[in-house]
């Protein structure tokens, strides 16, 4: 792993906020978490650090990566259909996270729910990873942050 095989930006489609402050949160956090520490390494590409366009357009996640000069350099584009059940059970957990933070319940219940928000980024980390497999090489927590990053995408539809 190289210091050159990172992102060094992220760009989101735009800045309009998401539905609830927790979820502007969440993907706030996942960006600057990424940006201090990833490894991103598109194979058959020269080194980076790169830049990330990422977007879902046409029902298909887009990962448009460019040079740290953003010189367009491959567009990756996956089906979001294998993502559709992680996506819709993590928006239901950050829901049902909200909700009892803001009922003031108890901190066994809010501790069990982000028990299960972590296990769904889990699981969609590693779908991500499988699903790119070949194409971009990433350690585990980049691929935690950037599922955070297309679930608040998706959340846009």
């Amino acid at each position: 792993m190289t210091a050159e095989q990172r992102l060094l930006r992220i760009e989101l489609p735009d800045n309009a906020p998401l539905p609830s402050p927790y979820a502007e949160a969440d993907r706030t956090q996942a960006v600057a978490d990424l940006l201090a520490a990833n490894h991103f390494d598109p194979v058959g590409l020269p080194p980076g650090p790169y830049a990330l366009h990422l977007e879902v357009r046409d029902g298909r996640l887009v990962l448009d990566i460019r040079s740290a000069a953003e010189q367009p350099l491959r567009i990756i584009a996956l089906a979001l259909g294998p993502f559709r059940r992680l996506i819709k059970d993590y928006h239901m957990v950050v829901a049902s996270h909200e909700e009892a933070v803001m009922e003031g319940s108890s901190d066994a219940r809010i501790q069990a729910i982000d028990m299960g928000r972590r296990g769904l980024h889990n699981e969609g980390a590693e779908l991500l990873r499988e699903r790119l497999k070949g194409r971009i090489a990433m350690d585990f927590e980049t691929a935690r942050r950037l599922f955070t990053l297309v679930c608040a995408l998706h959340q846009r539809i």
